[in-house]
């Protein structure tokens, strides 16, 4: 496979409350995924569930799977084979597909049935199931109940395309149907040999859960952290990926040594005493995720608003008032804000109707210029999007695909001074924000006693996490002060109460 020109690193942060991955290309921040114990994302996960309820009516069930919420499965969605999977084997019924009326025939409940999610819990509303199981690897999607072979519809050439089907027709076994990802184009048939053979063996370990295990259980997580770092990040394009946790690096080592042994030489242990963010300086690059205004390099600026239905990404020249005449200060912030927009759709996880209001333009070529650089921005995004041309208001159009919760939304929760019309950084979040301050600060604060005051309401969450601060328990005491904002913290050197906050922050 060809590797392009950007410099790609992954760093890796662990903690046993959070961990985060940050994708770095040419020491760029384009995209940070943060995974807590409680805000785990289930898309792709497979359950052994329970049906609660049928309901004809809605031609749907809902099932418990162990989430917050039933979820939701629909007629449609349903597949038989998966249907008492590990009871008698009994013939499929014969039942109209189109006629959801049917579904009290197939499912009753109490019933125990095998699922999957397809979208994430909303607001109210539950997980949406589908009974179509697979387990996706990074070149290959395993079905275990299909037996035909498939291939992304981007891998145009005929002949790359007959070259995968006669590797995997020789490769797979008779019982499993395979979709081959975008990213198998030139993979050589080691490469899918190693793959299938992990896929197929998480599947039967699967199997062995559903067959002994009491409902409702998660019997695969798709979006655990190792899943996704060598399913969806990792490969021959990044250069180097740097894990601050021993335990953690040798789980993807021994992973890589059965899929992508190759890929090992770029698998680095962090053994610095620094925390590994602050040594790549990505905590100050975080921080502009909660700014709604960006500035370019020129002196223009975008804004970014979020709202249920769309986002709005607007563009100024703001001080940038270029050195000729206006054509060109437009054109050059306009391309400038088309590069940054990219970055900032794929940083934030941004999705649905995203709409691009550039400064008006009345050169074709200028407006094609700014197309073209949003989209090769938009190339390198995991998640698809689609860009359309400038509408005759100057404005361009962009979907995409929302992959998972979007970071703010993992790193915010509704604030009470505003009434839940804006976000302030979460009580984890500040959490973690207070530990990463003693960490940093080890050094400079050994042998001294300190006092962190904080707002009332997060007191109350530190105290159900006395665990995270147990090393500094002969050092650190905390109190509480309801002029300090609850996303805020104050640091006190004792007996003197000097305040030390900035000193390290």
């Amino acid at each position: 496979m060809k590797k392009d020109s950007l410099n790609t690193e992954i760093i890796v942060n662990i903690h046993p409350l959070e961990k985060r991955v940050a994708v770095l290309e040419d020491s760029r921040l384009v995209e940070l995924f943060v995974e807590r114990k409680d805000r785990q994302n289930p898309v792709g996960n497979i359950y052994k569930g329970t049906v609660k309820d049928v309901l004809p009516g809605m031609g749907a069930a809902f099932i418990e799977i162990g989430l917050e919420r039933t979820a939701f499965l629909h007629y449609s969605d349903i597949v038989q084979d998966f249907l008492d999977i590990y009871e008698d084997e009994k013939p499929p019924k014969q039942l109209n597909p189109a006629d959801s009326s049917q579904i009290g025939k197939l499912l009753s409940p109490g019933q125990e049935i095998v699922v999957q999610v397809h979208k994430a819990p909303l607001g109210t509303k539950g997980a949406r199931l589908t009974g179509q199981i697979s387990v996706p690897g990074k070149f290959l999607v395993l079905f275990p109940n299909k037996t035909k072979i498939a291939i992304s519809r981007k891998i145009y050439a005929q002949g790359e395309r007959n070259r995968l089907r006669n590797i995997l027709n020789e490769i797979k076994d008779p019982g499993y149907g395979l979709i081959v990802r975008t990213e198998a184009e030139g993979c050589d048939e080691e490469d899918f040999r190693n793959e299938y053979k992990a896929l197929a063996k998480t599947w039967r370990l699967i199997e062995k859960q559903l067959k002994y295990a009491k409902a409702p259980l998660c019997v695969f997580e798709e979006n655990a952290l190792e899943n996704y770092l060598i399913r969806d990040l990792f490969g021959e394009h990044v250069d180097r990926l740097i894990i601050d946790d021993k335990s953690f690096y040798r789980s993807i080592v021994s992973q890589l040594e059965d899929i992508s042994p190759d890929l090992i030489p770029s698998v680095e242990l962090y053994k610095e005493d620094s925390p590994i963010f602050d040594a790549w300086a990505i905590e100050k690059k975080i921080e502009t995720i909660f700014h709604s205004r960006i500035y370019l390099p020129s002196g223009g600026n975008i804004k970014i608003e979020q709202t249920e239905a769309l986002v709005a990404i607007d563009i100024n020249t703001g001080s940038f008032t270029g050195k000729s005449h206006y054509e060109e200060t437009v054109r050059k912030t306009n391309l400038e804000a088309a590069a940054e927009a990219a970055r900032q759709i794929r940083l934030r996880d941004l999705s649905g109707v995203i709409v691009v209001d550039f400064i008006d333009m009345n050169d074709n070529k200028a407006r094609n210029d700014v197309l073209e650089i949003l989209r090769k921005g938009l190339r390198r995004d995991r998640a698809k999007s689609k860009v359309y041309p400038f509408t005759d208001l100057g404005m361009v159009e962009v979907t995409r695909k929302r992959m998972r919760a979007t970071i703010m939304a993992n790193f915010s929760e509704a604030c009470p001074f505003c009434n839940g019309s804006g976000r302030i950084i979460s009580k984890d979040a500040v959490t973690m924000r207070i530990y990463r301050w003693l960490v940093r600060s080890e050094y400079f604060i050994r042998n001294k006693k300190l006092r962190i005051m904080v707002h009332p309401d997060l007191m109350r969450h530190l105290k159900h996490h006395n665990e995270d601060f147990i090393s500094y328990r002969d050092q650190v005491d905390f109190g509480e002060d309801a002029n300090i904002r609850i996303d805020q913290f104050k640091v006190f050197s004792l007996p003197g109460m000097e305040e030390i906050t900035s000193k390290f922050s």
